[in-house]
């Protein structure tokens, strides 16, 4: 999407204007003027608003800085409410889940990735990383970017990878995992063709070996290595599950954090997706280190996993995101969704004030730019860049919110946004994503979904097994 850097935006008659400046201010009646891809000015009060090229108007509306995902999986869209995955915890249900990855194409690549990026648009969603980590078929990496370039969206690609198979102890099969040296020519690759470092970048990427049962030592080394010779961030998954705290202890003798560290994974450009189960030490080494976590509320209970320590976190500075994981063990990619979970997972662990709607949606905003070490958005204030969301207060999700509209958009239930500016850019426009056919795009999502199950159920015949959904607590 080309910027005209000589344009104005003017986005008048905000009723409630979240600003995460460093004050926290909320202003009412206020507007925000953008240049280029940049907030200008804000301000309240209609009469001083300046002029401005364009104006869109936010009457009735709450603005906010648009919202930061940390950690994905684009092309799990296509495998939602599989049935064999319903019921696992994580090393179950990926066990099942790799059965299904060999098939996937780029054709799927492409498709699942628009359609991620519509769910994450429609739920506020303004930046997003995705850990994309099959070399299999003909998939390439590039896709990805070219459909978040195609949508819009502010962009983070984690070149993630498998390495070791299962004949090598690992969990992968054989046959989706690639050679070492061949992975990490195509990071460098990645990153000289496409990370932008400057302010206001649009794509960077990260260097993200999938985990430790999933890649080798040596990759993780030298992953940490190219990644400080270009400056470029580094992810992993991490402390996950009780399954890989015993995978670490009996193959490397090590918890995961301590394993992690070991291998120069730490520091203020890693991050690691889940650390739910960590102890005192580790989480003070982290805050001490700026390592950051990626936290996945939704998906940490839908696979069991257990509920994150985010209170403890954040009282050692750590710095910690919200993220939606895969659409296969969350089963949507709703932003807001991981906002509300991640304040209620708090309170049902710490009690009633554990995490405050202000403090969730400041993870969703702030911190998340701050995990994927972007200190050009996360707020509304000038010089940042111009990415913003309205929500209309008028729905009926609403209705008698007016107490504090703010804390209404994670106490009430998530609702899409009415506009999305990115990069001083409208992309959604009435609640609708501008230059899209949604209708088409999940008409051809939901055939490729069904052909990489069947393609699935022809490769591994007796291996892939559908269970009977029909179950019931009725003897």
């Amino acid at each position: 999407m080309t910027v005209n850097t000589n344009a104005s935006l003017l986005i008048q008659n905000i009723d409630w204007l979240v600003t995460m400046d460093a004050d926290r201010r909320v202003l009412r009646d206020a507007w925000v003027h953008i240049t280029g891809n940049t907030v200008a000015a804000v301000g309240e009060g209609q009469a001083s608003a300046p002029p401005a090229d364009r104006v869109l108007d936010a009457n009735g509306m709450l603005v906010m800085p648009g919202l930061v995902n940390t950690h994905h999986h684009f092309f799990q869209t296509l495998l939602r409410a599989v049935p064999t995955l319903q019921d696992l915890n994580l090393f179950g249900w990926l066990k099942e889940l790799y059965l299904l990855m060999g098939s996937l194409t780029d054709e799927m690549v492409y498709v699942s990735s628009k359609v991620a990026l519509a769910e994450l648009l429609l739920s506020g969603c303004t930046t997003a990383e995705d850990h994309f980590y099959l070399g299999v078929n003909d998939t390439t990496f590039d896709t990805e970017i070219r459909a978040a370039q195609e949508m819009g969206v502010r962009f983070h690609l984690s070149r993630g990878s498998f390495s070791v198979g299962q004949s090598q102890g690992g969990l992968p099969p054989d046959e989706i995992v690639e050679d070492e040296d061949a992975i990490l020519a195509d990071c460098q690759r990645l990153v000289e063709t496409y990370h932008d470092g400057r302010t206001g970048a649009m794509v960077r990427i990260e260097l993200a070996p999938c985990s430790p049962f999933s890649v080798s030592p040596r990759l993780m080394r030298e992953s940490a290595a190219l990644a400080r010779r270009y400056g470029v961030g580094l992810h992993t998954h991490l402390a996950e599950t009780r399954d890989e705290e015993t995978f670490c202890l009996n193959r490397y003798g090590k918890r995961p954090v301590q394993y992690a560290a070991d291998l120069d994974w730490l520091g203020p450009d890693v991050w690691y997706a889940h650390a739910v189960h960590l102890d005192s030490s580790e989480i003070e080494l982290l805050g001490r280190t700026g390592t950051g976590v990626a936290h996945c509320p939704s998906s940490n209970m839908r696979l069991g996993s257990g509920i994150a320590p985010i209170v403890e976190m954040l009282e050692h500075r750590v710095p910690v995101g919200l993220a939606v994981d895969g659409s296969a063990s969350n089963d949507s990619s709703n932003m807001l969704a991981e906002a509300r979970m991640a304040m209620l997972l708090q309170r049902v662990k710490h009690g009633a004030d554990a995490m405050a709607p202000s403090q969730a949606l400041e993870l969703a905003t702030l911190q998340g730019a701050r995990v994927l070490r972007r200190d050009d958005i996360g707020a509304i204030r000038p010089g940042l860049c111009a990415d913003l969301i309205g929500f209309d207060l008028s729905r009926l999700a609403y209705a008698g919110s007016g107490h504090d509209p703010v804390a209404a958009l994670v106490l009430c239930a998530p609702q899409p946004i009415e506009f999305s500016v990115i990069n001083g850019q409208p992309v959604v426009l009435n609640g609708q994503i501008l230059n899209l056919d949604l209708g088409a795009l999940i008409a051809r999502h939901n055939e490729l979904s069904a052909t990489m199950v069947r393609l699935a159920e022809e490769r591994y015949g007796a291996q892939f097994r559908w269970r009977d959904w029909r179950r019931t607590w009725i003897a």
